[in-house]
C-alpha cells in the first residue's frame, strides 16, 4: 500500500466536508499515522464554506492545505489551470483501474486522474415504508414526480410533526442549486441552449420551480429554504420525513439503528422523472481528495490518498462497522464483493450512478458536460447567485416568476461577460 514511512515530524493538513463518511474517516486516522509516521490535521467545514475556502486558497496560492476535498466540478477545471498534482504515479497495489469509470472520468483531465474518489454518489428516493403503507400507496419501480407529490401529501401529518417530503432548499450551487438542476432536467428544462443563451425564462423552468414550491408548501418542513443535506438527514433520522430525495451515500446513515430512529422501515427507489419525460432527476458526484500544486508535502499527501481511498480502507471500515457503512460508489470491486451484495441499497446505488449521464444531462442538447452543474469556471459563482434567488422564493420573499427573472438576468450578464 503506502510507500515507506516519512519522518515522524511530517504533518499534512486536510480540508474536508462535514459529511458522515468523512467524519468517520477521521476516526481511523491514527492508524494511518501509526503505519506511516505522518501526522494529520483536519479542517472540517460545512459544504458551502468548504467550497469557498478551498477555492480561495487554490486560486490565490494560499498554501493552507496539503489535501483538499473537491468534486467532479473542480477537478478538471483546476487541473487545466495546473493547480493540482496529477495522480498518475499511484502504486500498483492501489489499482486505479478499479475506480468506477464514471468517477474516474469525472475526476480526470486529458485522461489523467487528478483526484481520487473517497466515495461516489448519485441521488435516489429514500422513504418510510410504514408511512407509505399507511397511506395505502406502493412505491413504483420508476416513480414520477406527480406520484411523489401525491404520496407526500398522503404521508404528511402536521400534528405528528411528520413532513411528507424533505428536499434541499438551501442556497449554494452544490446544495439546493444542485438539487433543482436535476429536477429541472427531469422536467425537460435546461439552464442554457446550445448557444449558451440562458433558458430560465422557459415554460419548463416555470413548471419545475412552481411544482417544487407548491409541493414543499403542501408537504415540506417549515424553513426548508435553509435546509441542505445535513439538515434533511437529521430530519429523516428523527422520523420527521416521509420521503427524502438526496445523495445515495445517505442510505447507510438512515438505515443505521444507532443513528436513525426509523432504520428498520426505510425503502429506496430510483430518482423520479416528470410524466412524459425520459430523464430522471439523478446527479453524479464524488467527494474526492486532491493535492494542490505547490505543497511541500506532496509525497506524504499521496500516501494518505492511497490509504484512505483504497480497498484496504473499505475492508477496515467493514471489519469495524459492517459492510453497509463502507464508502460507496467509488470502486468496481465493491459491487463485485459478495459481502456487499446483501446490503439493501447497494444495487440501487449503482443503478442510480449508471442512470446519470454527464455528456447528455438534459432532454434537449446543451453545450456543456455535467449533470447538476455545467463544467465551466463561471458556474459556481453564477449558479450560486441564482440559487439564492430560488431560495428567496422558497422562503416567500419573492415569487417564482421574480426568482426566474432575476436568475435569467444573472446568467445573461455572467455568460456575456465571460464571452460565451
Amino acid at each position: 500500500m503506502a510507500a515507506t514511512a516519512m519522518a515522524q515530524d511530517t504533518t499534512i493538513t486536510i480540508a474536508t466536508v462535514n459529511n458522515g463518511d468523512m467524519v468517520r474517516m477521521q476516526g481511523y486516522t491514527d492508524q494511518f499515522t501509526e503505519e506511516t509516521g505522518i501526522g494529520v490535521e483536519w479542517v472540517t467545514l460545512e459544504e458551502n464554506v468548504l467550497r469557498q475556502r478551498v477555492t480561495t486558497d487554490i486560486t490565490t496560492g494560499g498554501g493552507q492545505f496539503d489535501i483538499m476535498t473537491i468534486g467532479m466540478y473542480e477537478a478538471p477545471i483546476w487541473a487545466a489551470n495546473d493547480w493540482l498534482v496529477p495522480l498518475d504515479d499511484l502504486s500498483d497495489d492501489y489499482n486505479a483501474e478499479d475506480i468506477l469509470p464514471a468517477m474516474r472520468a469525472g475526476l480526470s483531465y486529458n485522461g489523467t486522474l487528478y483526484a481520487a474518489p473517497f466515495y461516489g454518489e448519485s441521488s435516489m428516493i429514500m422513504y418510510r415504508t410504514d408511512l407509505m403503507e399507511e397511506a395505502g400507496l406502493e412505491m413504483p419501480e420508476e416513480p414520477t414526480w406527480q406520484f411523489i407529490r401525491e404520496a407526500a401529501a398522503a404521508m404528511t401529518d402536521r400534528d405528528a410533526d411528520i413532513n411528507g417530503i424533505c428536499l434541499r432548499g438551501k442556497a449554494g450551487w452544490g446544495e439546493g442549486g444542485a438539487f433543482i438542476m436535476t429536477m429541472a432536467n427531469s422536467f425537460g428544462a435546461r439552464p442554457v441552449n446550445e448557444d449558451w443563451e440562458p433558458q430560465l425564462d422557459s415554460e419548463a423552468w416555470a413548471e419545475t420551480l412552481t411544482f417544487f414550491t407548491e409541493m414543499m408548501a403542501e408537504s415540506g418542513p417549515a424553513g426548508y429554504a435553509t435546509n441542505g443535506f445535513n439538515e434533511n438527514l437529521s430530519l429523516f433520522q428523527q422520523g420527521k420525513c416521509g420521503m427524502w430525495i438526496d445523495a445515495t451515500v445517505a442510505a447507510s446513515f438512515v438505515t443505521n439503528p444507532e443513528e436513525s430512529e426509523v432504520a428498520d422501515s426505510v425503502g429506496f427507489a430510483l430518482a423520479p422523472s416528470a410524466e412524459g419525460v425520459d430523464k430522471k432527476a439523478n446527479w453524479l458526484w464524488a467527494w474526492a481528495l486532491a493535492i494542490p500544486a505547490g505543497t511541500e508535502q506532496a509525497d506524504a499527501a499521496k500516501q494518505f490518498i492511497e490509504w484512505s481511498t483504497s480497498t484496504d480502507y473499505i475492508e477496515l471500515v467493514a471489519e469495524n462497522e459492517g459492510w453497509a457503512n463502507v464508502p460507496p460508489g467509488a470502486r468496481t470491486s465493491l459491487y463485485e464483493n459478495e459481502n456487499y451484495a446483501d446490503v439493501p441499497f447497494a444495487d440501487l446505488t449503482l443503478a442510480s450512478i449508471d442512470a446519470a449521464d454527464p455528456t447528455n444531462p438534459t432532454v434537449d442538447p446543451v453545450p456543456y458536460t455535467g449533470v447538476q452543474f455545467a463544467a465551466i469556471p463561471e458556474w459556481a459563482g453564477m449558479w450560486g447567485q441564482v440559487s439564492q434567488e430560488f431560495s428567496a422564493a422558497y422562503a416567500g420573499q419573492q415569487s417564482v416568476e421574480e426568482a426566474l427573472e432575476q436568475g435569467q438576468a444573472i446568467m445573461t450578464d455572467a455568460l456575456e461577460a465571460a464571452g460565451y
